[in-house]
């Protein structure tokens, strides 16, 4: 007899549910002494079953200290109003009590049986999706080299003719004045020639950029657009005029530039073509953002929608609502629009053609598919391409119609649908979604389509290839200012009295600084994650080089100049971070020191019981910062999260509130030495930034916390749902790489892609 049959009813189910459960799920015996003490003591603010208290602790009781470390804290720390109420034994009853009912990761999977969501397409997802989806039929650009630049062609005539090229080469910038004069005297008989320039410009961050161009000659741009022109300023005026527009691109892709100019009879010849990214300020587009290269122009959706639900500190495709519903529509029929305005262009047909519809319906066939991320059935290409199209008195209004349809179906607004029966497609999906933010391109939907994305070598090569492409940099570098918190950072303006020559370009120059250093950091060597925290180098030109009183030839561009490690130290002493965490006329401890508790060092902290403001006219005008700080948080409500907050931003006290080193602040020595507490007990001793990177970089809990956020980022779903053990797995791989991000990001990939498999291979069992 089966032992289950022996049983009778909800008893029989209890035992089968428990044999079949993995040890993780089930239940250590909770202390009854613990439990006493959680309800008299620690309900009322964190909830009966630690879910959080509205107005008290809203946040549930999770996280990722060791049972030691939470006992350690709970001694030391709660409750909040008597921390000497719960000590010794009892602190490790109510710890114990709390780590094995819901604060500890194996608590969390029991109780909470995290599941892989259906999530739609976030923000981020849908734009670089409609992109891709048009690019698809456009073909992929040449790919882009180290060299700098556009292509030039110069002409001894105002006409672009093929007898009067006299010059070809590529120029790094469009600036050039030459007065009353000519770009060679030798080559150029008359004071009227032309130029023109072609490439593509490199879009590093996605948002809203101005384009200028300035010139008393006649000129026309085409940017993203091979028909109409961005600017057409082709009537000289004589004077220096700036002609200007504007563009919304997409991050981490090239976009095709044309550009031709023509000097007549005007007295002056000149051209400059400026640019203000986001972020940035107005000057000459630089040479990093030029290429020599062909692009072909992408489709950027220009529709707004509503901010993704980032609650759970990543962006999650959660929230379906009547204006995330309506922004859709409105998307949907700009794609539409885009679309039958471009029909022949991208059905490769032409209105005089006999096949034209037959080439169409072929085409739109093709879109639907892509669209949808895995080949049609014959019953969805007849409900969404052929009954549009057959006896169609207008092939442009049946193709939007198809557009729409296609783009309002779930099976393209969502990912996951096929959770019930999961196939190589699947996989394809997981994989482009999670290292581009799109669509799999033609080889991942080759590789899917021979059944060959089943093992994990298999999977772990598609990511590999996949990290080559400039969308894997683009979502890299968006995880990163993420990481910075670099998105929330609104103004680093400064006090100009006290900080005069911090100005806009400087603080522009800074982030570009911040950027290149983390894109070298991650694709230029090791890639190490430690490098990270402790590179002694800063990136600068000529500006910050001079502004931050440094040696650099940095006559055009950034250019890494090695620096006092005992003054430098990664992430954490760049001055654009140093800046964006301080007051307008003065450093602020508190800020870095949360942001390097939460972001750097990986430790959770609670929200403040009470909001206090920091107001520097109440304290003594001779304090310093730290001692101003020291008397703000020491009541003994600050102190549960202040000792850890504290110890870490006074650590970077030795830079001013723009991110110079000092050794005085409000004439006296700097003080930046503190013992700062680990979650296991340890006590160590900083004495400055180094310290803090040298500990970060050493501890698996800042590793660990740098990873989780990294696999939110790249599988915008809950870690646990693909199991306890994922975080020590990838943990093991990471040390083992010697820390090194593109493999990590590989790892991360293929575990989660693995896990399509996996169903797949259970479901078949």
């Amino acid at each position: 007899m089966k032992i289950a049959e022996s049983l009778p009813g909800l008893a029989a189910l209890s035992l089968v549910g428990l044999m079949l459960s993995p040890p993780w799920l089930v239940a250590a015996e909770p202390s009854p002494v613990g439990h006493d003490i959680y309800q008299q003591q620690c309900a009322s603010c964190h909830g009966a079953s630690g879910e959080g208290v509205k107005e008290k602790h809203e946040g549930a009781l999770q996280g990722d200290r060791t049972l030691e470390g939470l006992t350690r804290y709970i001694d030391r720390a709660m409750p909040d109003e008597d921390p000497d109420l719960c000590v010794g034994d009892d602190a490790a009853a109510v710890a114990r009590y709390i780590y094995d009912a819901f604060y500890s990761r194996e608590a969390q999977v029991r109780n909470q049986r995290p599941r892989v969501e259906l999530v739609r397409l976030t923000n981020r997802q849908y734009l670089n999706t409609v992109a891709d989806l048009f690019k698809h039929f456009t073909g992929a650009d040449a790919a882009v080299t180290t060299e700098r630049g556009l292509r030039a062609v110069y002409y001894s005539e105002k006409d672009f003719k093929r007898d009067n090229k006299v010059i070809e080469r590529v120029d790094r910038q469009i600036d050039f004045e030459f007065g009353e004069g000519t770009p060679d005297q030798e080559n150029f008989p008359t004071n009227q020639f032309s130029m023109q320039w072609r490439g593509a410009l490199l879009a590093e961050e996605t948002g809203d950029y101005e384009f200028i161009l300035q010139t008393p000659n006649g000129a026309r741009l085409w940017l993203n657009d091979e028909q109409e022109p961005l600017i057409d300023a082709w009537v000289a005026s004589g004077e220096l005029t700036e002609h200007r527009a504007s563009m919304r691109l997409i991050g981490g892709r090239a976009y095709p530039l044309r550009l031709n100019y023509s000097k007549f009879k005007e007295p002056r010849a000149a051209i400059s073509l400026q640019w203000k990214p986001p972020h940035g300020t107005r000057q000459p587009i630089p040479a990093r953002h030029l290429a020599p290269v062909n692009a072909t122009p992408t489709f950027v959706i220009t529709t707004p929608f509503p901010p993704d639900d980032s609650s759970v500190g990543y962006e999650r495709g959660v929230a379906v609502n009547k204006a995330w519903d309506e922004a859709a529509t409105h998307a949907a029929i700009e794609a539409a629009n885009h679309l039958a305005r471009n029909l022949d262009r991208f059905s490769r047909s032409k209105p005089q053609d006999a096949d034209r519809a037959a080439k169409v319906e072929t085409f739109c066939a093709e879109f639907v598919a892509a669209a949808f991320r895995r080949p049609l059935t014959d019953e969805q290409k007849r409900v969404f391409v052929a009954n549009h199209l057959q006896n169609a008195e207008r092939l442009e209004d049946a193709v939007k119609r198809v557009v729409l349809l296609a783009l309002k179906s779930p099976r393209f607004l969502y990912l996951g649908l096929d959770r019930s029966k999961p196939d190589d497609f699947a996989v394809a999906a997981q994989l482009s979604f999670g290292l581009w933010d799109s669509l799999p391109d033609r080889e991942l939907m080759r590789q899917a389509a021979r059944g060959a994305l089943r093992t994990r070598e298999q999977i772990s090569q598609q990511a590999q290839r996949m990290l080559a492409d400039p969308r894997t940099r683009a979502k890299m570098q968006y995880f990163l200012h993420h990481w910075l918190q670099m998105n929330h950072i609104e103004d680093l303006a400064k006090d100009d009295q006290l900080f005069p020559g911090f100005t806009p370009e400087i603080i522009a120059d800074l982030r570009t600084s911040l950027n290149v250093f983390l894109d070298d950091a991650l694709w230029g060597g090791t890639s190490d994650y430690r490098t990270l925290l402790l590179s002694d180098a800063l990136f600068v030109n000529h500006r910050l080089a001079e502004f931050y009183g440094l040696s650099a030839d940095a006559a055009e561009d950034f250019v890494e100049v090695p620096l006092d490690p005992r003054e430098r130290s990664g992430v954490l002493t760049h001055p654009y971070l140093l800046a964006a965490f301080s007051y307008q006329k003065s450093t602020s401890p508190i800020h870095r020191g949360v942001f390097l508790t939460r972001n750097i060092v990986g430790r959770a902290l609670k929200p403040p019981p009470v909001a206090v403001a920091f107001k520097d006219a109440e304290f003594a005008p001779n304090l310093t910062m730290r001692e101003k700080v020291a008397e703000l948080t020491r009541p003994q409500a600050c102190q549960s999260c202040h000792s850890v907050i504290n110890p870490l931003g006074f650590s970077l006290e030795h830079y001013d509130a723009v991110g110079r080193f000092r050794t005085s602040d409000n004439d006296r020595p700097v003080n930046a030495e503190s013992d700062y507490t680990t979650d296991e007990g340890r006590t160590i001793r900083l004495t400055g930034a180094r310290d803090v990177a040298e500990f970060a970089a050493r501890s698996e809990q800042a590793q660990n916390g740098f990873i989780e956020q990294l696999f939110h980022q790249v599988v915008k779903q809950p870690m646990l749902a693909y199991g306890p053990d994922v975080m020590s797995q990838l943990r093991q791989s990471f040390e083992a790489s010697e820390f090194n991000l593109q493999k990590l990001l590989v790892e991360i990939a293929t575990l989660s892609a693995l896990h399509r498999v996996e169903k797949q291979v259970a479901q078949k069992d």
